[in-house]
């Protein structure tokens, strides 16, 4: 590992995100029927509900392109929505019994995706990556 100061780090966290995001896909989303877009908007609605606008903010993405995203998940039944709200213009979107399911269903296979892709680090290492990113980008 000498020369791993070589690599950009934004290189190297390419190219995991790349890796990672192909093996989730073709062996835990594709399966499911769910786009990759998709089930990040899930995870995110995980930690609590959350405006199309604040979707789109975390996600890094058009608040259309978002809107798209919470309607399939609307369609599927995965996300609600309140048609009206008593103040403001926010129609925050929450996850359903079925979203939460779905993500339940779901998460131990990402896991299992995961550990396939970084298969070349111990247990260990892989916590400590975990640690260090948490540390270094805390929500």
């Amino acid at each position: 590992m000498d020369g791993f100061r070589d690599e950009p780090l934004g290189y190297l966290l390419h190219r995991v995100t790349a890796a990672l995001r192909a093996e989730v896909a073709a062996t835990v989303l594709e399966p499911a029927e769910l786009a990759a877009p998709e089930y990040l908007c899930l995870r995110m609605l995980s930690q609590a509900p959350k405006s199309n606008a604040q979707l789109a903010r975390e996600a890094q993405v058009s608040p259309q392109a978002m809107n798209k995203v919470v309607r399939q998940l609307q369609d599927r039944g995965l996300v609600t929505r309140p048609a009206t709200v008593p103040s403001g213009r926010s129609l925050p979107a929450k996850l359903t019994r079925a979203g939460r399911a779905t993500l339940a269903r779901l998460d131990p296979q990402v896991a299992e995706a995961e550990d396939r892709v970084l298969a070349a680090l111990d247990d260990h290492d892989r916590r400590e990556l975990r640690r260090l990113l948490v540390a270094a980008f805390p929500r």
